[in-house]
């Protein structure tokens, strides 16, 4: 019996199938989501899994989902169910769950990382457009006496502005308000109780009675 070959299909007539554009199916192979064969003149060929490959994709992307997702998706057999569709299993939706997870975290780590960065670039941007400033005043002909002492002043600002920043941040910072509210409340407290008693035993006196 002669062997039947399976069917393969340029990237132009399995686009056409999928009613997608070519250039679609090239990125997703880009992505390394789908790798089609090549012939001898190295074009594009997409037999019948590809196409349900790429199928599982666009109705993943259909649904929202990134194309981080669909890779790990990708990673896991579909399971035919009792009624003949196939489906995830459990423990493939949590093995995609905590892969996906880690990216996150790992995403996180690296946003808080670049963040520093940024914070450390416009810093030191921020310090060169001051020297900047100096030197183009210095050329315009400004006394460097002046410059110098505005230069300090500046920093004097600078170095308070982050020392009352610190102490409003400090975490320790809202406790120490309402303690020290108190002990001013029970000096005051204390104060008015010894004035009153200085009073009383005054009057006793005049009374002509025994302070003690």
């Amino acid at each position: 019996m002669p062997s039947h070959s399976p069917t393969l299909l340029t990237v132009r007539d399995a686009a056409k199938r999928l009613g997608v554009t070519p250039r679609t199916l090239k990125y997703y192979e880009e992505r390394g989501l789908v790798t089609p064969t090549r012939s001898e003149g190295r074009y594009r060929l997409y037999d019948e899994q590809d196409l349900e490959q790429f199928g599982r994709i666009l109705r993943l992307r259909a649904l929202g989902f990134s194309l981080h997702g669909i890779t790990e998706m990708l990673k896991r057999p579909l399971e035919t169910v009792g009624d003949g569709r196939r489906r995830y299993s459990q423990e493939s939706l949590k093995q995609i769950a905590d892969a996906l997870e880690q990216q996150i975290g790992t995403l996180d780590a690296r946003i808080t990382d670049v963040r520093r960065e940024l914070k450390e670039a416009q810093t030191v941007r921020a310090e060169l457009a001051h020297d900047l400033d100096y030197l183009k005043r210095r050329l315009a002909g400004e006394p460097s006496d002046a410059l110098i002492n505005e230069r300090l002043a500046a920093t004097r600002r600078r170095k308070q502005a982050a020392q009352a920043h610190d102490s409003q941040t400090r975490p320790d910072a809202a406790l120490d308000a309402p303690a020290n509210a108190h002990s001013g409340n029970h000096a005051r407290s204390k104060s008015g109780t010894a004035r009153k008693t200085k009073s009383a035993q005054k009057r006793s006196a005049d009374d002509g009675g025994d302070p003690a």
